[in-house]
């Protein structure tokens, strides 16, 4: 893909701490693997980008102001830095090209300099420091402890790069250096935050859901989990594996002791998720189980349920309280998908066992039908989440194709993306502040909602079309969004990323 125009943009990638540590050998490995999940979520968002490239020190990569969004979103990222202008590295051409870039920047606010040297270059840091400080705002005093603005310099053989913006980016390790696991999801709160930790960790991670409560509940916890696919999870390709549960519930109710249900539950869960990870060569279970949340989350209750698996069970948020749970489901991106997802409690009765003994659980268990997770498992449904089509997932008429005239365009992501690119006129409002507040908008207004890829933002349409307003998402996300505009003749600005300042 070719990148060209005046949006066209490189940027400096810095590594996580712990890939920076390991041997050499490792560190090969892992950085290869970043470089290959760089391109892949370059590519599954649509941004146009020349190369990665790999300097062992640092990752460059060539694209666009939309690249930006993207880094915040791939793990092993540690912070990146958009590229502002290169220089020989020659002090009176650093000292030309730095002044052209920053010299307005500084007037009237503290700044530093802070040159660094890599890869052999003989130029003394200490002297572009001074020599660039000096030139940017003559008379001016250099702060270096409490600065406004510090302009960067990166002096290598090939030459100098400027930037001033250290962004952070989500951190972790790269997805698929740790292996494989099966994540148990259910569309809640606390499974996609769980998965979304294990990715962090470096682990490819494909999804096993247990249908109890048919097409509508199937429908929300496909659309959790495509969001996990779609917005963190490159270099692989998730899978989702649907298994239906309702003959299990069937049997739980006429064959075990009520207060036992849930405990043996998740039990069966367990069970039936080590198989699927078996076959496709998995070698852990990830529950979103924090301690002390609900009953079957004792710890003695944990410990009778532990027995029925047969590879490690990881739980991240296992000392999480609720609030940190859904405080980072807005980070994750699956806030307000997960609000719709009502937890399932018809197999709750009013005194549920919360000190379950391992024998008495064996022994509530052994009431079931012999063989009976073998057939559900093997008749399990397995979508391919990045290839899935998310209009599937909602009603139709939750979508639209075009902005329809009068409408009030409403940009549903975070305020960096919207500051980086948003449709003309549209109002920023993030889907949570949205679900908190579209009951305040004008009634008699058409509402068209957008997101990255148009899911999330149908949810919120979904919503508040039972509301009673006419809302609707733009199908496709912002990358039809723009193909749509440029089929209209509708102007498109890609701004440069905003100073945090102005």
């Amino acid at each position: 893909m070719s990148t060209s125009g005046p949006a066209a943009r490189t940027y400096l990638v810095r590594l996580g701490g712990e890939v920076t540590t390991k041997s050499r050998r490792v560190r090969q490995r892992f950085q290869q693997k970043l470089v290959q999940n760089l391109r892949d979520a370059l590519t599954a968002h649509q941004v146009p980008f020349r190369h990665v490239e790999n300097q062992w020190s640092r990752l460059l990569v060539r694209g666009d102001d939309s690249t930006a969004g993207v880094l915040r979103r791939v793990f092993g990222v540690q912070s990146f830095s958009p590229i502002e202008g290169f220089a020989p590295c020659q002090l009176e051409q650093i000292v030309r090209v730095g002044t052209e870039l920053y010299h307005a920047r500084v007037q009237g606010r503290r700044y530093a300099v802070r040159a660094h040297r890599s890869g052999g270059c003989s130029l003394s840091a200490q002297r572009v420091n001074e020599t660039l400080g000096a030139a940017l705002n003559p008379g001016a005093k250099v702060d270096l402890d409490h600065p406004d603005i510090t302009v960067h310099v990166l002096m290598t053989p090939q030459g100098a790069m400027f930037y001033h913006q250290v962004i952070p980016g989500p951190g972790g390790l790269p997805v698929g250096v740790q292996g494989k696991a099966v994540a148990l999801i259910s569309g809640g709160f606390d499974s996609a935050v769980a998965a979304w930790h294990v990715l962090r960790r470096g682990v490819e991670l494909h999804y096993v859901f247990f249908n109890l409560a048919g097409a509508a509940y199937q429908r929300l916890v496909v659309s959790v989990a495509k969001v996990l696919s779609d917005l963190w999870s490159y270099g692989y390709r998730p899978e989702l594996h649907v298994v239906d549960f309702e003959p299990v519930v069937r049997a739980l109710r006429s064959d075990v002791n009520p207060k036992y249900v849930q405990v043996v539950l998740k039990r069966l869960m367990y069970r039936a998720g080590c198989q699927v990870a078996r076959e496709i060569d998995a070698q852990a279970l990830v529950t979103g189980e924090a301690l002390g949340q609900v009953s079957s989350q004792t710890l003695k209750n944990l410990a009778a349920i532990q027995p029925a698996a047969d590879l490690l069970v990881l739980r991240p948020l296992v000392g999480l309280d609720k609030e940190d749970i859904i405080a980072q489901s807005r980070q994750v991106g699956t806030y307000a998908l997960s609000c719709k997802v009502q937890e399932y409690c018809a197999l709750v009765p009013e005194k549920p066992v919360t000190a379950a003994r391992i024998e008495a659980v064996d022994n509530e268990e052994g009431k079931l039908p012999p063989g009976l997770l073998a057939p559900l498992v093997a008749q399990r449904r397995v979508l391919d989440l990045r290839s899935l089509d998310i209009s599937e997932l909602v009603v139709e008429s939750i979508y639209i194709d075009h902005i329809p005239p009068g409408a009030e365009v409403v940009d549903c992501r975070p305020e960096y993306q919207y500051e980086a690119w948003h449709y003309p006129g549209a109002v920023n409002l993030p889907l949570e502040e949205l679900i908190d507040r579209f009951k305040h908008l004008d009634r008699q207004r058409t509402y068209v909602l957008y997101c990255p890829f148009g899911l999330q933002s149908a949810a919120v349409a979904e919503k508040m079309q039972q509301a009673g307003y006419e809302a609707y998402s733009f199908r496709g996300g912002t990358a039809a969004l723009r193909r749509w505009m440029q089929q209209q003749g509708i102007p498109q600005d890609d701004p440069l990323l905003p100073d945090p300042r102005d």
